[in-house]
């Protein structure tokens, strides 16, 4: 009883705090990994692990949230959620009003890995269960950490509940605005609803659109250009151009002995294994190539490993190389991929050697099969640019997603009615 009522005080304390937070400014919800012992995080679909983590509200699939804890011991983990606007600040709604019971649950599913250098545990949970049942639509941060240390805040990750009341229809196309077949793709798009469901499209939606699941470079789409009794059109917005890139680079390090596609060599230092990649170098001036990948997403798998068992497959540091042939000013160079989302700017941001006029980068990652990208980041800005290093094709095959809100006059939140997605070049 005693832990009960310490728990609840926590979460007061800790909505407090929000609220706080709200009236003296914005609060950080990005996509964060706090303490440097979790790795692998993956938040997906159980039905498909390659699509945005978008639930339908009372659907029968699941959020599968996956990561590990690098430790012999144990820990005893818990979890909350926040809910929150389009915009991914807190929205104005109590605990009460968006999930059933209390809002906090224990992370009962983990097991300790087996035959790795690297010792873990692998702990897994999923959304909605009978501890926690979404009761409104809309962006969810969710926040994990340790049981009897309630402010030792491991990490926080998003996901989105939609309710599907409308049609999202994206399309991409490179005959954009501005230029036509060249380092652009545009996107436009059309919302369908039935008669009177939106009362007043120009005022209540607001749109968001994602290339890649990228957060540095999503654009917000306030006003349609045109609306009619059920629908609200989407095109000819300059705003929702956005640079082409390239297909995402691939590397695997399924196999601990033999060669996989893209390691120059693989190889046991005391503690761990060393994965050594292929030297990248930049692809701006090019021709294009085609590559199937899977929009910067990873796989965890041991090729090696009895029935492939993801708790035997181990951690190695994996030795990033870009050779620019020397130091680019003006900017970084920023590793990006699923797997680099949430790590401290300190591990994903390249560090220039200049004894060998190349970037490089360090990470500790499991064995699997990776996609990645180098974005060159101007000094001063936040969005990442491919154009310098990657360079832009405009027959890249890139994944745009569309997430409508809707909140009609008089409401304290933004519903999330509906998503597309769609794929340039298809």
């Amino acid at each position: 009883m005693k832990q009960c009522n310490r728990t609840l005080s926590v979460i007061l304390c800790a909505v407090m705090a929000v609220t706080v937070a709200m009236a003296q400014g914005s609060v950080d919800t990005q996509v964060r990994i706090l303490n440097n012992n979790v790795r692998s995080l993956k938040v997906s679909l159980a039905s498909n692990m390659y699509i945005p983590p978008v639930l339908m509200m009372n659907g029968d699939d699941r959020l599968v949230v996956n990561f590990d804890y690098l430790d012999y011991d144990v820990h005893y983990l818990r979890y909350s959620v926040t809910h929150c606007n389009a915009d991914w600040q807190p929205s104005q709604l109590v605990e009460s009003e968006y999930v059933s019971g209390f809002n906090y649950a224990d992370i009962d599913d983990y097991e300790q890995s087996s035959a790795t250098y690297v010792h873990y545990y692998n702990y897994q949970f999923m959304l909605p269960n009978a501890d926690m049942e979404f009761l409104v639509s809309g962006n969810y941060l969710l926040t994990v950490y340790e049981q009897d240390d309630p402010d030792d805040i491991l990490f926080q990750t998003r996901f989105s509940v939609s309710e599907g009341k409308v049609g999202v229809y994206p399309k991409a196309t490179s005959r954009t605005d501005i230029e036509y077949n060249n380092r652009f793709q545009q996107l436009s798009f059309d919302v369908r609803f039935k008669p009177g469901e939106i009362k007043d499209p120009y005022s209540e939606l607001t749109c968001v659109v994602t290339q890649n699941s990228r957060q540095d470079n999503a654009v917000v789409v306030k006003r349609p250009l045109s609306v009619g009794v059920d629908f609200a059109t989407y095109d000819h917005n300059r705003d929702l151009i956005f640079p082409a890139g390239n297909e995402f680079r691939r590397f695997e390090t399924v196999n601990a002995h033999n060669i996989n596609m893209g390691v120059q060599s693989i190889r046991y230092y005391e503690p761990m294994y060393h994965a050594t990649l292929m030297v990248d170098e930049p692809r701006n001036e090019l021709q294009y190539l085609y590559d199937k990948t899977q929009f910067g997403r990873f796989t965890i798998r041991n090729a090696e490993a009895y029935n492939e068992n993801p708790l035997e497959a181990d951690y190695m540091i994996t030795h990033f190389t870009l050779d620019t042939g020397g130091k680019l000013n003006g900017g970084n160079v920023w590793l990006y991929g699923e797997f680099t989302q949430g790590y401290p700017d300190s591990q994903t941001m390249m560090k220039y050697d200049a004894s060998s006029g190349c970037y490089t980068a360090d990470l500790l990652l499991k064995q699997g099969a990776y996609n990645y990208e180098y974005l060159w980041l101007p000094d001063g800005t936040t969005v990442g640019q491919t154009g310098r290093i990657e360079g832009d094709h405009y027959e890249t095959v890139n994944e745009y997603l569309v997430m409508v809100y809707d909140r009609p006059m008089g409401e304290r939140y933004d519903r999330l009615v509906g998503y597309g997605v769609a794929f340039s070049g298809r």
